[in-house]
């Protein structure tokens, strides 16, 4: 029955959220991270593969164009939007290299990188985050599961520890747009 699957799927998402509740304290590292790389001139790179590429997307969005109240724009990339940039690097080298690439290319030291995986496992995601901390930027990881062979390469990580796929991603967009909502409360960007 279809309302059996959705009381089901809302009791999943709920379910995961409350072990979302032990990450507050990475949350906040993550916006003092970011809140800093912006004071001091910096930008935000994000990088994910599939719906986490939309969710990075997105929040590069919400960071230059604005969350819900009117205020300049704070400068953000998503890595990965640019099809002729992603599909050369894909055949000219290999899919495991397309974020890395652009972080080396577009990187400077202080900026910051969200490197978004689901699973923790996508090689991708995990060379982004390399390549960044090789460049001096500072790292933050939103996974999934686990946290795969990414967990322990990014300075603040936000794990969701859930098995759908689905959960996972809703609450990595809610850390993305909590993130970015206190940032800009942290910014005094409103009177």
């Amino acid at each position: 029955m279809p309302e059996n699957k959705f009381r089901k799927s809302w009791q999943d998402h709920f379910e995961v959220g409350q072990r979302i509740l032990q990450l507050e304290d990475a949350l906040h590292k993550g916006v003092a991270l970011i809140t800093d790389a912006l004071r001091e001139g910096h930008k935000i790179l994000l990088c994910g593969n599939g719906g986490s590429a939309a969710d990075a997307q997105h929040a590069a969005e919400e960071f230059v164009v604005k969350m819900e109240r009117e205020r300049g724009p704070l400068p953000a990339i998503a890595l990965g939007a640019h099809a002729p940039l992603l599909t050369a690097a894909a055949n000219d080298y290999a899919f495991d290299t397309v974020f890395e690439r652009s972080v080396r290319a577009l990187g400077t030291p202080g900026d910051i990188l969200i490197g978004i995986s689901t699973s923790g496992r996508s090689e991708n995601v995990r060379r982004a985050l390399v390549a960044a901390s090789d460049q001096k930027l500072r790292t933050i990881a939103l996974l999934g599961r686990d946290g795969g062979f990414t967990k322990g390469l990014a300075d603040v990580e936000l794990t969701v520890q859930g098995a759908s796929t689905a959960r996972i991603q809703e609450w990595h967009m809610f850390f993305l747009h909590t993130m970015i909502e206190l940032v800009e409360d942290e910014l005094e960007l409103f009177g």
